[in-house]
């Protein structure tokens, strides 16, 4: 006979007392998509929501091949012998046979993984755009309660919708590889407008002096940006996560940063704007299956779906007729 499950209230304690066993199984229940699992989830965010809130959030992007792996390893490690605990939601692309994470950043972060104050989740993207999983949130709330000081959001890159990850952080941060006099004119302005800071990685070796003119050349580009922030101008910096050079001085920046939102009051506001974030997305998902799952949409989905992709129906036209039907408007 297997094991009873824990319940939410046995979770919840074990969350609360560090054990990492009870986090895991924790974040593997919020990511569940069953109807049982998904009411003790709720039942579990319910019990640790008052023990979360301390942590500094921070998100981390790039463009593919910028190290972000390397990166988190590195600063990871540097955060861990400073004496703080550092949890990494790790956001792999999802294999769309599987929809199981596909790139192991787990296996990449191998000093950090090793840490016994630290914790590493990957966990696969699946479609939520933003290059963030579908219960991240919910997922750094745990890691909150379960005491860690700092939670890294790694994403899959620059994708389509950046807001998502700058909506669950106070820091944005965004990689970048020397050269980017020229990778500038590739990435969105929106990219630029959500970052709280960008460094320029890999700065060792030949790289030294292209990374300090991308520096230059970003900042530049960052003074003509209105900032996220009255009391903060985006920063530009230069690190070799290779070298372990330039962490320090980035930590030093965000801790800078996170000392102003707290004196000006803007913390707390940021906090208040996330969980009305998180309610939203959580409605608009609900909204999402419910109408997949609604039996006349579930009926006539198939022939809909066919008729656009053969370019009998146009998209707009398909819409609205599914939405009529989902309305109880049409027969």
């Amino acid at each position: 006979m297997a094991p009873q499950a824990p319940s939410a209230i046995e979770l919840a304690a074990g969350i609360r007392a560090g054990e990492r066993g009870d986090l895991a199984r924790g974040i593997t229940l919020v990511e569940s998509q069953r109807a049982d699992h998904r009411a003790q989830a709720q039942e579990l965010l319910a019990l640790l929501l008052p023990h979360t809130g301390g942590a500094h959030r921070i998100g981390v992007t790039g463009v593919p091949g910028v190290g972000k792996s390397t990166f988190l390893d590195a600063f990871g490690m540097h955060l861990s012998e400073q004496g703080l605990r550092v949890a990494v939601l790790a956001v792999d692309p999802s294999s769309s046979l599987s929809g199981g994470s596909i790139l192991g950043d787990k296996a990449r972060m191998h000093r950090l993984a090793q840490e016994a104050t630290a914790f590493i989740r990957p966990s696969p993207s699946g479609l939520t755009l933003g290059g963030v999983a579908r219960r991240t949130r919910e997922s750094m709330l745990l890691c909150e309660a379960a005491g860690f000081d700092v939670i890294l959001i790694e994403t899959v890159g620059v994708g389509q919708s950046e807001t998502v990850v700058a909506d669950m952080v106070d820091f944005f941060l965004v990689l970048m590889l020397p050269g980017a006099g020229d990778e500038l004119q590739g990435i969105k302005k929106g990219i630029l407008e959500l970052a709280d800071a960008m460094a320029i990685n890999k700065a060792d070796g030949d790289n030294v002096a292209r990374a300090q003119r991308a520096v230059r050349d970003v900042q530049a580009a960052l003074h003509y940006l209105r900032p996220k922030e009255e009391s903060w101008q985006p920063q530009a910096c230069v690190i070799s996560a290779q070298e372990e050079t330039g962490l320090a001085e980035l930590w030093e920046l965000l801790q800078e940063h996170r000392r102003l939102l707290q004196e000006n009051g803007r913390l707390k506001v940021r906090r208040q704007e996330q969980r009305g974030h998180w309610m939203w997305a959580q409605i608009e998902e609900r909204l999402l299956e419910t109408f997949r799952h609604h039996p006349k949409i579930a009926a006539a989905l198939a022939e809909v779906e066919a008729e656009v992709s053969a370019g009998s129906l146009p998209p707009t036209a398909a819409a609205d007729r599914l939405l009529a039907l989902f309305q109880g408007q049409e027969s």
